[in-house]
Formats: C-alpha cells, structure tokens, sequence
C-alpha cells in the first residue's frame, strides 16, 4: 500500500491492475498474447496477484532490479518516439483505433523508419535495392503522417 492510500483505495487499485493484467493475456485480443515476458519497473502496483495472472497464462514477469534507471531505456525510447511522431498528432477515437494506429507505426518503426543507433538503418531486413533510375515512390500510413520513400525492385 502507498503510504497517501487508504486501504479502500488500495483495494480498489488492486482490482483495477488485476483487470489490467486479465486483459493483456486475454487470449482473442490480449496485447501480451503472444509474448513471453514482461518487464516492469518496481511499482507496487504490480502485485503477486498481478504477476500470478500473468504466468497462468505463460507470460514470465520479470522485475527490474532497484536503483537501476537506465534498464528500461529502449522502452523508454520507443514510448518517446511513439508519443511524439503519432500519438501527439492523432484525436483517438476509441480503443479500435488506438489499436490502429499503434499497429501502423509499430510495422512502420520495425519496417519502414532509419534508426541513427543503427547508422541508419531499418530494424527489419533490408528490401531489395531499387533500380537507380526508377521513380522514387513513397508509402503512407496514418493518411501521411508517417512516409517511406523507396524505389521499386528492378
């Protein structure tokens, strides 16, 4: 319990992350599905019982260590970039389409978007080179909000 809880409050966040933990591993549209692990700060909202529901469903909790700010740093990256190239620029209108537009920019990160870390380059493989003098043509996600310019094969 947080030392500003009262226990009525404490009780009430205990169900609430719980319900949370119930919907990621949901297995028809759980976000955590698919996935194995699941790292977490040391919050106290991620509880025994949070961390119980996750491993019935095979999904391995694992705790950051204490005093360990920079562990978490790719996830806070992809949070960052997330925020400020999509989600800052969009009006969400419902979960449907924030499952959308975190779809379209989760390919376009992994497929699409120079990473400098890498020297620029794509996190997934590499698509054939184009030919030199083809026309230049780009692909749009999220009507333009996020562009790929690319040549086509030869």
């Amino acid at each position: 319990m947080r030392p500003h809880e009262s226990s009525a409050e404490f009780l009430h966040t205990t169900g609430w992350i719980e319900q949370i933990a119930r919907n990621l591993t949901d297995v028809v549209d759980g976000f955590l599905r698919s996935a194995r692990y699941l790292i977490h700060d040391r919050d106290p909202l991620f509880t025994h019982s949070f961390c119980d529901i996750l491993k019935s469903s095979g999904v391995q909790p694992i705790k950051l260590p204490p005093r360990s700010p920079n562990l978490n740093a790719y996830a806070e990256r992809f949070v960052r970039s997330i925020k400020e190239e999509c989600l800052s620029r969009v009006v969400v209108l419902g979960e449907s389409h924030l499952k959308l537009l975190v779809h379209e920019y989760v390919e376009h990160y992994h497929e699409e978007r120079n990473h400098q870390g890498l020297d620029n380059q794509l996190l997934s493989r590499a698509p054939p080179l184009g030919n030199a003098s083809a026309e230049v043509q780009r692909r749009e996600r999220i009507g333009g909000l996020l562009n790929y310019y690319y040549r086509e094969a030869a």
